[in-house]
């Protein structure tokens, strides 16, 4: 197939690139082991720690891997805290620290590593494959990847997202649908103007654009698999399925939880980082006001709040992310998941 040669693999399956921690060098590395493309979410790393990130997993695949970055690391409003600001928002988070038992933060100096700093880290990890989500890289940038060798992955939520990532010369397109768990990665319009099923999405892009199109969202077996090429995917990217295997970084609460019948009822907020993301409906969602702060100050107040929720097993006052087809999940190991992806 076009995409397995292209990437170098040996089956059209890629592993979701989990940020915040979710993604681990043990799935990533697991999963290019047998065969598919593994990944890591690395937007919350700093340079030093992306380069020390790509060694980790090297030492343990010596197949190719992805590493993934964002593109806009900050809404309107996110671009940094002040003083202000900070003490405005914090009684709205307090409540949540209490009860947890974790100290009011000291305001941050820097929200986000800038991307270009990243993107750095990244061309000298040179992963054999560097994906993007909200936006597009610089030409000057791509031109580098494609210098190195480093394959390009944008990632699109409409079709004109997918045109503008053609026109950019990317090596795939990844065609995400509404089903998807996490964020919803628009870039052109708003995400909540750019709510397309994957199989719809794949459907309208895959014929329009040049690059070989991967279906993300929704996808979590064989069936899913096998819909996908058949609709004129090249590939799909899998991303609920291999978070709720035991070599994630989710926590054993959060992987429990995507078994449960709470997996039945997800939603599309922005309550837990600040921009629009689909996760399991949770108390925080219920509690928090709509609309509280931008990303990444909502995300950052929240975060903060993640090693003592998993430290007490808890998922109610954190996000967890889960796709709509979750109550279809059966494999808690990669290995096992893997053998299900690629029977076809």
């Amino acid at each position: 197939m076009e995409m397995t040669k292209r990437f170098g693999i040996g089956h059209p399956v890629v592993q979701g690139p989990f940020g915040g921690g979710l993604s681990s060098p043990l799935l990533a590395s697991g999963v290019s082991n047998l065969g598919g493309l593994g990944a890591y979410g690395a937007e919350h790393l700093a340079p030093d720690d992306i380069l020390k990130l790509a060694a980790e997993i090297r030492a343990r695949t010596s197949n190719p891997f992805n590493l993934n970055l964002w593109v806009s690391v900050a809404d309107p409003g996110g671009e940094d805290l002040t003083e202000a600001e900070f003490e405005r928002l914090w009684p709205l988070f307090e409540p949540y620290y209490r009860e947890l038992g974790v100290a009011k933060p000291e305001r941050p100096q820097r929200l986000h590593a800038p991307f270009a700093d990243q993107f750095e880290a990244m061309l000298e990890a040179a992963p054999a494959v560097f994906s993007f989500v909200f936006g597009i890289p610089t030409a000057d940038q791509l031109a580098r990847c494609r210098k190195k060798g480093i394959l390009t992955v944008g990632t699109a939520t409409t079709l004109a997202e997918a045109a503008a990532l053609d026109e950019a010369g990317v090596d795939a397109i990844a065609a995400t649908g509404l089903e998807a768990g996490g964020h919803r990665v628009s870039f052109i319009a708003s995400s909540e103007d750019s709510l397309t099923g994957t199989f719809s999405l794949v459907q309208i892009v895959a014929p329009r654009v040049k690059a070989p199109v991967i279906a993300a969202g929704g996808v979590v077996d064989a069936r899913g698999v096998k819909a996908a090429l058949m609709l004129g995917a090249a590939g799909v990217q899998v991303g609920t399925a291999f978070l709720a295997c035991e070599e994630s970084g989710a926590s054993p609460a959060h992987r429990a939880a995507l078994f449960s019948d709470r997996a039945r009822h997800t939603v599309l907020t922005r309550t837990y980082s600040g921009r629009l993301a689909r996760g399991i409906r949770n108390r925080l969602y219920e509690e928090m006001p709509r609309n509280v702060a931008p990303y990444p100050v909502q995300a950052w107040f929240l975060g903060k709040l993640k090693a003592a929720a998993r430290a007490q097993n808890r998922t109610d006052l954190v996000s967890v992310w889960c796709g709509q087809s979750a109550p279809n999940l059966k494999h808690h190991n990669v290995p096992a998941l893997m053998a299900d992806l690629t029977n076809l």
